[in-house]
C-alpha cells in the first residue's frame, strides 16, 4: 500500500495529510535515510511525498531532484544544510518518487504550478531553492515568474536559460530515449559512466528506480519528457529567457567533468550575465558530472551552504 494511498481524501484539498513514519509503510518501502520525516501534502489533484529533515524554525531550504531520481537524492546533502541550521524539505516532483498525481495532463508549466500551491500549503515564505537536472524547470520558471517567492536558488548541472545555444545540444541526446521510453524497460543505462564518475554500487541504483516499478510512473516517463521537459527545451532554444531578466540570486554550479555543461562554456555563452540577470555566479564542483551529488555530495554542499550565506 502506498503511503500517499493510506488515507482518505480530505474536505479540504490544500490540506497537509500525515503519513507513516515507518518507511516500510510504503510501497515501494522509502530507502534509508536517518534523520528526514516523511508526510504527505494534498493539492488539488495531487499528492506529494515530502521528506524533510533540520529544525522546525529552520529557515526553509527546498530541495528539487533530477530524473529519474527523487528525494533520495539529497540523502547526503540535506543532512549537512540541516547541521547549519536550515529545515531542509525534500519533495517528490509529479510523475516521480513517491508523489502520486490524478493522471491529468501534463504540460510545459505543470511543475510551476505544483510547486507554487506546495509552497501556498506548507505556508513557505521565500524559501532558497535548490535544484538539480529536471528540477531546475520549476525553479527557474517560479524566479522568473514569481521572484518574490524565491530568496535565492542554486541550480545543479543546468545553463542559465540566457546562455543556451547549440554548443550545448550533445548534452541533450539522452532526451529522445526519454520520450520514447517503452514501459517496462530499464533506465540502468544511465549510470552507465557518463554521467558520474565514482562507481554507483548497484543497490543505490535500485533505490532510485523503485518508484518505476509502479506502472503508472513508469508511464509518466514519457509525459515528463514529452510534455515538460522538451517545450521547455524548445522554450530556451528560441531565447524566451533572454528577453526577461532573473531577480533572484542564483548559483549555477557544474560538474567540471561533465562536457559539454562546464563552467568555462557556459560562462563563454553567457557573455555579460548583467544584461539578463540581477546577481548570477558560476562554481565547478571537482572531479563530478552530471550526477554531482552522487559524486562529490560534501563538494556540492559546502558551495550551496557558502552561497546561500552570503546571498540570501
Amino acid at each position: 500500500m502506498n503511503g500517499a494511498s493510506a488515507h482518505s481524501e480530505r474536505e479540504d484539498p490544500r490540506e497537509p495529510v500525515e503519513a507513516p513514519g515507518d518507511p516500510t509503510a510504503w510501497s515501494p518501502p522509502l530507502p534509508a535515510a536517518p534523520g528526514f520525516d516523511h508526510r504527505v501534502v494534498q493539492t488539488a489533484g495531487l499528492r506529494t511525498h515530502v521528506a524533510t529533515i533540520g529544525p522546525e524554525n529552520g529557515d526553509p531550504v527546498l530541495l528539487l531532484h533530477g530524473f529519474p531520481l527523487h528525494w533520495w537524492q539529497w540523502r547526503e546533502v540535506a543532512p549537512r544544510l540541516a547541521a547549519a541550521g536550515y529545515r531542509v524539505i525534500c519533495p517528490d516532483l509529479r510523475g516521480c518518487g513517491w508523489t502520486e498525481d490524478d493522471g491529468r495532463r501534463y504540460d510545459r508549466e505543470i511543475f510551476l504550478r505544483d510547486l507554487v500551491a506546495l509552497l501556498d500549503v506548507c505556508e513557505l515564505d521565500r524559501p532558497r531553492v535548490v535544484a538539480h537536472d529536471l528540477g531546475a524547470i520549476p525553479t527557474w520558471q517560479l524566479s522568473y515568474a514569481h521572484p518574490e517567492r524565491v530568496r535565492a536558488a542554486v541550480l545543479l548541472s543546468v545553463p542559465p536559460g540566457f546562455a543556451f545555444g547549440p554548443q550545448l545540444a550533445p548534452a541533450m541526446t539522452h532526451m529522445p530515449k526519454f520520450a520514447f521510453h517503452r514501459r517496462g524497460h530499464s533506465l540502468r543505462w544511465l549510470w552507465n559512466g557518463r554521467y558520474h564518475t565514482r562507481p554507483v554500487p548497484d543497490a543505490v541504483i535500485d533505490r532510485y528506480l523503485a518508484p518505476l516499478q509502479d506502472p503508472a510512473k513508469d508511464a509518466a516517463v514519457t509525459k515528463l519528457y514529452r510534455a515538460v521537459a522538451i517545450p521547455e527545451g524548445m522554450t530556451l532554444a528560441g531565447g524566451a529567457y533572454k528577453c526577461t531578466r532573473l531577480r533572484p540570486p542564483t548559483l549555477f554550479l557544474f560538474g567540471a567533468l561533465d562536457e559539454p555543461i562546464t563552467e568555462k562554456r557556459i560562462r563563454r555563452l553567457a557573455g555579460d550575465t548583467a544584461r539578463y540577470a540581477e546577481h548570477v555566479e558560476f562554481a565547478s564542483v571537482d572531479g563530478a558530472k552530471h550526477f554531482m551529488t552522487d559524486d562529490a555530495p560534501e563538494r556540492v554542499t559546502a558551495l550551496v551552504a557558502d552561497f546561500l550565506g552570503r546571498v540570501a
